[in-house]
């Protein structure tokens, strides 16, 4: 489809332009908001396409939509507030501050492997009713119980839908508040974000209606992760799917929006995305606000884990303590569907269906896209991916002989 597109965007990253209004002619973008700050400048704030395909809603300059795993990057920005502040340590025992955890094995993971995805508890065994994932206490009480897959520290895997409520406890036990209370407080409020975990029901008429990736074309062959869950339905592939304690296809449900759900159900848009990075682009403060000190964003950028194999979404993925690091797998997946190609510097969080905000620190820079229509990947897909491509570009790097960014 084509879309008019609007908002603002500095000469200097009219590249960014052409390739948000090549998203919607050429590679399916149905509606989506990008958005670019340098130097805690916003040069590139553009949005457009359709919000609600069914009612033809276009997407304004202020909709907000399903940001996904983007959301891990806000609950990890103020699991880094309490280390900068002294209140909690990445290699204390999770069980310092939450005791309960600490059985099952569980005694000696470390808050810094909560953070890395190597705590052995990427899924939940329990069986979960539809609606379960909304009661914070009685998944709480599950992952304090659950026993860990392997030897954690010895395997990295993916806590898609754990983390958020590990990491999440732990600043609750310490902060007496709920992650999205914590983050609303701490974060967007004094940040002026609009970017939400729990979503008042004021706000629900902006939400964009999330579609789904469309089918893989026939022949296409089939991913790693989707081979896992066939063949072993008690893996934790599976697992994930099909015990999520979610309704089916319920994320645009009030109830969704409203719960508080710190690894997948953040509510934002692209300029919410790129003032949340803002900060960890400039040394820890933005437009007046210090939530880091340096050595706290250097900690937390640096690769804590790395695996040419995640186990859980069978494609290599490199980690900082809560962040995504930039992930090349082009060798195994030319269209670049499960890969992240950013400097080496910049660290963020990508979103199912291929959101994503990200911070570099050494180019000053932070950036958000979010869309409603999701792509087939498990990173980026060919619209994000071109979209961070585009301003690597103005702001004059170049890609090296294995084509990454520097």
């Amino acid at each position: 489809m084509s879309a008019i597109v609007f908002g603002d965007c500095d000469s200097r990253f009219s590249v960014v332009k052409d390739e948000f209004e090549r998203n919607f002619r050429e590679r399916g973008e149905l509606g989506a908001s990008v958005c670019v700050r340098v130097d805690g400048r916003c040069v590139v704030d553009l949005w457009g396409g359709v919000a609600d395909r069914r009612s033809g809603q276009a997407w304004d300059r202020d909709t907000l939509v399903l940001v996904w795993s983007c959301t891990k990057g806000a609950v990890a920005l103020c699991a880094h507030m309490l280390v900068s502040r002294g209140l909690l340590e990445l290699d204390a025992p999770v069980a310092q501050y939450w005791p309960e955890f600490g059985r099952e094995g569980k005694e000696a993971i470390t808050v810094r492997r909560l953070l890395d995805h190597q705590a052995g508890l990427p899924a939940i065994r329990r069986p979960l009713r539809p609606g379960d994932i909304y009661n914070w206490e009685y998944i709480i009480e599950t992952l304090a119980n659950e026993t860990p897959f392997w030897a954690p520290g010895t395997r990295q895997a993916y806590h898609a839908t754990t983390f958020g409520h590990l990491v999440g406890e732990v600043s609750r036990r310490i902060t007496g508040k709920m992650p999205g209370e914590f983050f609303r407080n701490e974060v967007a409020g004094p940040l002026g974000l609009d970017f939400h975990i729990g979503l008042p029901e004021a706000e629900e008429s902006r939400v964009a209606r999330t579609v789904r990736a469309d089918p893989p074309p026939p022949g296409e062959v089939e991913r790693c992760f989707d081979t896992e869950m066939r063949l072993n339905p008690q893996g934790i592939q599976a697992l994930l799917v099909k015990n999520n304690g979610r309704h089916p296809h319920d994320q645009d449900s009030r109830e969704a929006h409203a719960a508080d759900l710190p690894s997948h159900g953040g509510i934002a848009n692209a300029r919410a995305l790129a003032g949340l990075y803002a900060p960890l682009a400039l040394g820890g403060a933005s437009d007046g606000v210090r939530l880091l000190d340096v050595d706290t964003i250097a900690a937390a950028a640096a690769v804590s884990s790395a695996s040419a194999d995640d186990g859980m979404l069978r494609f290599g993925l490199r980690f900082g303590l809560g962040f995504m690091k930039s992930s090349d797998n082009r060798h195994a997946a030319p269209d670049a569907r499960d890969s992240l190609i950013l400097s080496e510097a910049a660290f963020g969080h990508a979103g199912m269906g291929g959101s994503i905000g990200f911070a570099d620190p050494e180019a000053r820079l932070s950036f958000g896209y979010a869309m409603n229509k999701q792509g087939r990947s498990g990173l980026l897909n060919e619209r994000g991916q071109s979209l961070v491509d585009a301003v690597y570009g103005s702001l004059g790097y170049r890609t090296n002989r294995h084509g990454r960014w520097q």
